[in-house]
């Protein structure tokens, strides 16, 4: 089984030219550096803007600097939203750390769900899936062709270009897509791409869209890897009972605050991390948070079912925390068969 991480460094802005606004940005990277070294496979990293508390929004760029400090780590990105990006100028950066990395980028994109960056871009909301699909098209031409080319679509355009740098991996970096609902999940199906499960949902939820999707793989020809799906938790290795709920407590407060910026002002926001991202029933429920062994229960749960690939949010950079897992609960499910493999 492998195990990743998700999550995001903060540089907040200040009026005090005292404080180190990159400081948390440094802060992040050494934490990644270390993950590697303790047998973490890759570290996917979120984009958002306009939040007001710092969360990466320059999301390359940060994995550029991880990737030159970094030799096996994959270096994802989850995700960065494409309605708010020029593809081709996408395109070109994706290829460049790519190429700079040695093959390592793991392309995680998505439509956006946050109200206050619709609003912020001056993006309807009702354009996003649009934008989202017709940029899909367009980056997977620009990595592909060889030749000069055009294109004339409804948000974007362009007139005999090619795109440089090439890509080490071919035909592309692997798209990873977020998706929650079924149709969305079919959609990236549909494409062929790898799926990225969100950190909030149940575990009965969790599992149901792995299902969907698995099965909208296989009907659509492509064949099923269950590493092709990465399913997002928060974690936390707890001293003790009372330890575990003030992290349970954290992270309440800290999913309440995410759901008050991204929630459109008639509440009507129906994206489907929305479903979850604000309720402790979910939080208590979904995340690896306890002991080793109430941790290990969880994950096997998953691994019976299929699941083969977590990436782990810490909701910091807690070495403490990182290391405790590694040393703790990663051994339990190294080289282990999941159960229904091993039953067949």
């Amino acid at each position: 089984m492998k195990f990743g991480l998700f999550g995001a460094a903060t540089a907040q802005r200040s009026a005090n030219p005292d404080v180190d606004s990159g400081a948390g940005f440094k802060d992040y990277i050494e934490y990644v550096i270390e993950a590697e070294s303790l047998g973490y496979h890759s570290s996917f990293i979120v984009e958002h803007h306009f939040t007001g508390f710092g969360q990466v929004s320059a999301t390359l760029n940060l994995l550029t600097w991880i990737g030159a400090r970094t030799t096996t780590l994959r270096l994802g990105t989850a995700v960065i939203v494409l309605p708010w990006h020029d593809p081709v100028l996408l395109a070109e950066q994706a290829a460049t750390l790519d190429l700079l990395s040695g093959g390592r980028l793991d392309f995680g994109i998505g439509k956006g769900y946050r109200h206050n960056e619709y609003v912020g871009f001056r993006i309807p909301m009702e354009d996003g899936q649009s934008r989202f699909e017709e940029s899909i098209d367009i980056m997977t031409k620009a990595f592909t062709s060889n030749e000069r080319w055009s294109f004339e679509g409804k948000h974007w355009g362009y007139e005999d270009i090619v795109v440089e740098p090439p890509t080490v991996q071919r035909p592309h970096p692997p798209f990873w897509q977020g998706a929650g609902h079924p149709e969305s999940i079919r959609r990236v199906a549909a494409r062929g791409h790898n799926l990225l499960l969100d950190q909030f949902a149940s575990m009965d939820e969790t599992l149901r869209r792995f299902n969907i999707y698995r099965d909208a793989m296989i009907a659509n020809g492509f064949g099923f890897n269950p590493n092709q799906v990465a399913v997002a938790r928060a974690f936390y290795v707890a001293k003790d009972e009372a330890d575990k709920q003030a992290a349970v407590d954290r992270r309440i407060a800290a999913q309440r605050r995410l759901h008050d910026i991204s929630q459109r002002p008639d509440g009507n926001n129906t994206a489907s991390i929305m479903a979850f991202s604000d309720t402790r029933e979910a939080s208590e429920e979904s995340a690896l948070y306890g002991n080793p062994d109430e941790i290990c229960r969880k994950i096997e749960r998953l691994q019976a079912a299929g699941v083969e690939y977590m990436l782990l949010n810490g909701g910091g950079t807690s070495r403490e925390n990182l290391r405790r897992f590694a040393k703790e609960v990663m051994p339990h499910f190294a080289d282990k068969a999941p159960a229904k493999a091993a039953a067949e």
